[in-house]
């Protein structure tokens, strides 16, 4: 006796899709296209953001009280230029003996001799505490309080004298004190980079029994510079700025030549400012731009693929709106 139709041994059933009217499957339903996510906002904040930049754009180029004519006749003279001289070797001479005290002190707060660390430490203290303003005007008049410098024994004889006064003109003091102030910022910059890098890096290098000095030259110091560089250009940057007040110290550079052409010509003061804001752009930008290559070079072995510079930037926008073209035109 065999089980009725539908009963637990029939076959399954297979699900096809329905007929047309002539008997034959239907074509699939279309894919639903995706729509993207609308972000109203966004676009308002750009709209309200260009109408500000245009508006702060025109009102710089159309206002007569920035002189812009005056501003392209001061912009290039030779006493602007002889200050910007000035203040690009401040800033370089600066720059180096800020660099190697820091990375000297950062060494010394790191070390394990008390005496180093102790020192290290009341150094970077004691001249992060200074405005750099005093440090400049002590340095000025440091020939008043010493008039004569000595080496030799301890409360001993001397072995070396000179004077003070023939041995420090004006760009030796800028360049004195603001390395000196610089360098207890570096330092901590420094040390920060050195304790980021993983101590497993040092156990291993260890553990293959590499010297010290190789160590810290090939395997520390060149990881330490990932998270040391952003940092350090931005001290470059307060740097350049900070080179402005080496005009208290009688030495011109392009903040003091705009000074003192301001006192001579009162009614192109704002003109003159411009000009000293515009190279101070220009030079604080050059200092970005090696920032972006000395960043992109460390990064090598810890990114995937390499940030692209620029110009690879503004290929790769060219190919898309091509592409683009290409597609619009086809259809």
């Amino acid at each position: 006796m065999t089980e009725p139709t539908g009963g637990p041994l029939t076959e399954p059933v297979l699900l096809t899709a329905p007929s047309g009217p002539s008997g034959r499957s239907g074509p699939p339903a279309p894919a639903e296209r995706a729509l993207p996510l609308r972000r109203p906002g966004r676009w308002v904040a750009t709209v309200v953001v260009l109408v500000l930049a245009s508006q702060a754009a025109h009102g710089l180029l159309t206002n007569p009280f920035y002189q812009w004519d005056r501003f392209a006749y001061w912009a290039t003279r030779p006493a602007i230029l002889d200050g910007l001289l000035i203040t690009l070797q401040v800033a370089v001479c600066s720059a180096v003996l800020g660099l190697l005290g820091g990375i000297l002190l950062a060494l010394g707060r790191l070390s394990a001799s008390p005496v180093l660390r102790s020192l290290s430490w009341t150094y970077i203290w004691l001249l992060r505490s200074v405005p750099l303003i005093v440090v400049l005007l002590f340095l000025y008049n440091f020939s008043a309080l010493y008039p004569s410098l000595s080496l030799g024994v301890p409360f001993g004889p001397a072995l070396l004298t000179f004077d003070e006064s023939e041995h420090a003109p004006d760009m030796v003091v800028a360049v004195v004190g603001l390395g000196l102030v610089e360098a207890a910022y570096t330092a901590e910059v420094v040390r920060a980079g050195l304790l980021s890098v993983d101590q497993s890096q040092h156990e291993a290098a260890a553990a293959l029994g590499l010297p010290k000095r190789y160590r810290f030259a090939r395997i520390v110091f060149p990881q330490a510079l990932r998270s040391i560089v952003p940092s350090y250009v931005n001290q470059l940057i307060g740097l350049v700025k900070a080179t402005s007040l080496v005009f208290y110290v009688s030495l011109l550079d392009l903040f003091g030549s705009v000074q003192s052409l301001g006192a001579t010509y009162p009614g192109d003061v704002v003109p003159l400012l411009l000009v000293a804001t515009a190279w101070y752009v220009v030079l604080t930008s050059g200092v970005s731009v090696v920032q972006f290559y000395v960043e992109r070079y460390y990064a090598r072995g810890a990114l995937r693929s390499m940030p692209p510079t620029p110009l690879q930037r503004a290929r790769s926008g060219l190919r898309e709106l091509r592409a683009r073209f290409r597609k619009e035109t086809a259809r």
